[in-house]
């Protein structure tokens, strides 16, 4: 007769797939050993025609023993008609939003959560949605039951985040710190749809059948235009100039211009490390980015200035902190110190992205020539195909970087689009002809011998 002690359950080793150890004393309990290496004590029996699992709990909070009485009170009950395994999945569906979000949340945490390719969520990512859960989900709808939750509520709960009713100032971690929620169109867009994941998650975990949030009209987007004319980027270049007096804004003024002169995100600059930096390939190879792994084709204006600074820096970070060698931290507030009272108060990071996408289509380039500079994940189909660093995307780099650059400098330019005109399209291929017929005869025959 087997009967599981616990040198028996320490010497049960986990295998490529899940696998039973019986109890022969006590029949119907037993050990489960998963793959992953965990264990848990689980009684089995029949029940209305169909064989159920009930699991007591993990060994290590149980021991054996424990766990064999616990199996006696649960067949005990079994045998005179009760259904433990029946009974928890009713109180399963019985949850609260709350106890549904905080079940979100740790497997959001565990990296269980995919969101964007099928990867797990990024650390800002999940930082955001726990706000939005934390100050909109739960002190508006916490203590209603999943189960019960409809359409109507839904909807009554998007109209209250519109209306701010969520409002809140919630002080943070740092000193004298504090976070101001506010509410609105886009925060009740983003959370309803943050909310539908949940509730699609509770439909696969068995909790519910449907999702009330599918079919919910919720408010648009706001398309944000904003870009920077060529006399705002001069009026920023006099601003950079004047701050560099100030030693202390000398390397957010840098941050700055490489947005610029870029067109990346703000903290794909912020977090730059010198082994995403190929100057020899003229871009920087983001491990990380917002779309995941991204490649980003730079002009001669920021592979000088990051060649400059790599023999000046010695740490991991091409923008180090002052104190610690961790990524530069007072961008936000330095930003704001510059730009507040601007005459450019209402330009964000972001500003200065769509605002290089811009100068790039003034300047005649295509949509999947800027989607490749920017790292885009959506756009024409034919973006998708654009892996590899080529010369056309390098000389755009090139072009749209030192435009940007001497219109900070202060330089006017009388800007042409590029034409379609048929006759300066053939002079065009002609050269491009005629300077590679020059290099081929300048080339030796391979039939030539040595």
């Amino acid at each position: 007769m087997t009967r599981l002690t616990k040198r028996q359950v320490d010497a049960s080793e986990a295998r490529q797939s899940d696998y039973f150890v019986w109890d022969d004393d006590l029949p119907g309990f037993g050990l489960r050993v998963f793959a992953s290496g965990k264990k848990s004590y689980l009684i089995q029996y029949r029940a209305l025609g169909r064989t159920r699992r009930y699991t007591i709990g993990l060994h290590g909070v149980w021991t054996p023993e424990t766990a064999r009485q616990e199996a006696k009170v649960l067949l005990g009950r079994i045998a005179s008609g009760d259904n433990p395994s029946e009974e928890r999945l009713l109180d399963h569906k019985s949850i609260t939003i709350k106890e549904l979000c905080n079940l979100y949340l740790a497997d959001l945490q565990a990296g269980l959560i995919l969101g964007k390719g099928g990867r797990p969520k990024k650390a800002s990512t999940i930082l955001t949605d726990t706000g939005r859960i934390e100050r909109h989900i739960i002190p508006l709808l916490g203590v209603r039951r999943v189960k019960d939750l409809t359409k109507a509520e839904v909807n009554r709960l998007m109209k209250d985040i519109i209306a701010g009713k969520s409002r809140i100032s919630v002080k943070t971690k740092k000193l004298r710190g504090k976070s101001i929620v506010k509410g609105g169109p886009g925060t009740a867009t983003r959370t309803i749809g943050l909310l539908g994941g949940i509730l699609t998650y509770a439909v696969e975990a068995g909790i519910i059948e449907h999702n009330p949030t599918h079919g919910l009209k919720k408010p648009k987007y706001s398309v944000r235009t904003r870009r920077l004319s060529e006399d705002e980027y001069r009026i920023m270049g006099d601003m950079l100039r004047d701050a560099a007096k100030n030693e202390k804004y000398l390397i957010t003024i840098q941050i700055i211009r490489q947005i610029a002169l870029t067109g990346c995100r703000r903290g794909e600059i912020i977090g730059l490390k010198w082994d995403e930096v190929d100057t020899a390939a003229s871009c920087l190879r983001l491990k990380d980015s917002k779309e995941g792994a991204s490649v980003r084709p730079i002009g001669l204006p920021v592979v000088e200035f990051l060649e400059a600074r790599r023999e000046k820096i010695k740490s991991d970070y091409v923008f180090p902190g002052i104190v610690s060698d961790a990524a530069f931290g007072s961008f936000p507030n330095h930003w704001e110190e510059l730009f507040k009272k601007s005459k450019l108060s209402d330009v964000t990071p972001h500003v200065l992205r769509h605002s290089f996408a811009s100068i790039a289509n003034d300047l005649g380039y295509t949509e999947v020539t800027i989607a490749a500079l920017m790292g885009h994940s959506k756009g024409s189909v034919t973006s998708k195909y654009i892996h590899t660093m080529d010369t056309a995307l390098v000389m755009a780099a090139d072009n749209i970087a030192g435009y940007i650059q001497g219109l900070i400098e202060g330089i006017k330019f009388k800007h042409t689009a590029y034409s379609f005109d048929r006759e300066s399209r053939k002079s065009s291929l002609s050269q491009f002809l005629m300077s590679a017929q020059a290099v081929s005869h300048e080339e030796p025959s391979q039939n030539t011998a040595a």
